[in-house]
């Protein structure tokens, strides 16, 4: 994208967290192209104030450290003034805009983007793209998550208009339980961390989604059958889930919770004779019909 359109292409990216700041958040970095096709070295994105632009929180938001972290930003001309805007995604899974001033210039202030006056949210890790998916001549909100899937959020505004994100919400792709894992022999469906990007590959005047994941292929241990593998990973996933549980209700620092952590310590002891685990991602395509 040409940020600060100047006619060359610039690299934008956000990041986890910056640790040195006085409360965690993720900053944006841009890497601003020249003319010969090679970039200037990253520079922390700022705002007009001079300021590096940093999430601000809505009041209600649960976990505010959440909501500043994991930065995943897209620019394009939210508002309908001919300057390009930030949407940026975070590890709360919400989505804040950063208000384009032109020129590659941003008010320092965020604002959540919400439907109805509530926050969309895609549970965690939520991932900012848009493009017009189903063809009526605007621009889709389309996001992966922490879960795994896809979503297309429909703009319900019209060409040429300020995008208005509509309640109705597409899947596209479902999400999976954290628990299905595949075993590295089997055939396999994407996975868990889905980030999409959207392309006509194929050439046929369609858009088509390319995503891509993260997996845990999982393998028998060395010396251990697949079929005792497979029934000690279910018990594990079993056991793990029901710790979990516990872990949610019981109070910090209690005997209950002391047990529960032994418990989850020899369960992962007993998972680890038996199996083993690869973790990887993969490249997916979603041709368009």
């Amino acid at each position: 994208m040409d940020l600060n359109n100047d006619g060359h292409p610039d690299i934008l990216s956000g990041s986890y967290a910056d640790r040195k700041l006085p409360e965690m958040a993720g900053l944006y970095y841009i890497l601003w192209g020249q003319e010969d096709g090679t970039f200037k070295k990253p520079e922390t994105l700022t705002g007009t104030d001079g300021k590096p632009l940093i999430i601000a929180p809505a009041p209600d938001s649960k976990d505010k450290d959440q909501a500043r972290i994991c930065t995943r930003p897209t620019a394009l001309d939210f508002t309908g003034d001919g300057n390009l805007d930030l949407v940026v995604g975070n590890f709360e899974g919400t989505f804040y805009l950063f208000k384009g001033q032109g020129h590659g210039k941003f008010s320092p202030q965020s604002t959540r983007i919400e439907i109805e006056g509530k926050a969309l949210n895609t549970g965690s890790h939520s991932d900012p793209f848009f493009a017009d998916l189903d063809g009526d001549g605007d621009l889709d909100l389309i996001t992966g998550s922490d879960a795994g899937g896809i979503i297309m959020v429909e703009n319900s505004a019209g060409k040429g208009n300020p995008i208005k994100l509509h309640h109705k919400i597409t899947t596209l792709l479902p999400t999976v339980p954290r628990e299905a894992d595949s075993w590295i022999d089997d055939p396999r469906k994407p996975a868990a961390a889905t980030r999409v990007s959207v392309a006509d590959l194929n050439a046929d005047g369609k858009l088509d989604l390319i995503f891509g994941d993260m997996a845990i292929l999982v393998s028998p241990s060395q010396g251990t059958e697949k079929e005792i593998a497979k029934k000690g990973w279910e018990h594990f996933q079993k056991e793990r889930l029901e710790i979990s549980k516990a872990m949610a209700a019981a109070k910090k620092k209690s005997p209950e919770m002391k047990a529960l952590v032994e418990r989850s310590t020899k369960n992962y002891a007993n998972k680890s004779e038996l199996t083993s685990e690869k973790y990887t991602g993969f490249v997916w395509v979603m041709y368009q019909k």
